[in-house]
């Protein structure tokens, strides 16, 4: 992981340096930008988890039906929904690669923080917080990061899926988050919320078009 922590190093000083150099010097701008940087670099796979989740997601009621009718019959259950899934254009693993490229990446801007060494630390601090390495002392950032983790993970569910585990998972996985988000430096909460605000953005404009096409293949 070093040269990863050694990379988001150099890149978040770089980034303060510009922040410096527009009258704005801030590493919680910074990190912001990064977040955006991250975000521009991952669109296209982002996008591609996107549109594949929600159309598993309003595919759920054809699968439970095959699932059902073929239930005593495992090789031919996997065979019609890999014909579902076909037909509809959907990779049920095309959401693995952006969580996979995520993860190494809030390691290493965790561990990045905890051992920063500022150009200024006096520009390490975000509005309540003194500084982005430390722990938000009012939990406001965990506080945000579960509230955005609820509001996209709800916005990626079909409106007809009663399935109780995803429920489950609507509520667990933002208290989770939340959880974590507490005991984490304040800049990875930072992090976490602008990424959140984008996917929700973004999830948006997917839904958007997912009802589009929707409406024309009724039409």
């Amino acid at each position: 992981m070093q040269p990863l922590i050694d990379a988001i190093t150099w890149v978040l000083n770089n980034l303060y340096l510009f922040t410096k150099n527009i009258g704005l010097p801030s590493y919680a701008l910074a990190i912001i930008l990064l977040t955006i940087l991250i975000k521009i670099l991952l669109y296209p796979l982002n996008h591609a988890q996107m549109k594949s989740m929600k159309a598993m997601q309003e595919l759920q009621p054809k699968m439970q039906e095959i699932q059902n009718k073929y239930k005593n019959d495992p090789q031919k259950q996997q065979q019609a929904l890999m014909e579902l899934y076909k037909e509809h254009g959907v990779n049920p693993m095309s959401g693995c690669l952006p969580l996979l490229i995520q993860f190494p990446i809030l390691i290493a801007l965790y561990r990045a923080l905890y051992a920063f060494k500022y150009l200024n630390p006096a520009h390490a601090k975000f509005f309540w917080i003194a500084n982005i390495s430390h722990k938000d002392p009012y939990f406001i950032l965990p506080l945000l990061a579960a509230l955005t983790t609820y509001v996209q993970s709800k916005m990626s569910m079909a409106s007809s899926n009663n399935d109780p585990n995803q429920k489950i998972m609507l509520y667990f996985m933002p208290l989770m988050i939340g959880w974590i988000a507490m005991s984490l430096p304040a800049g990875l909460g930072i992090y976490w919320v602008v990424l959140n605000i984008m996917n929700i953005i973004q999830q948006y404009f997917v839904n958007k078009s997912t009802h589009t096409i929707g409406e024309r293949g009724t039409k």
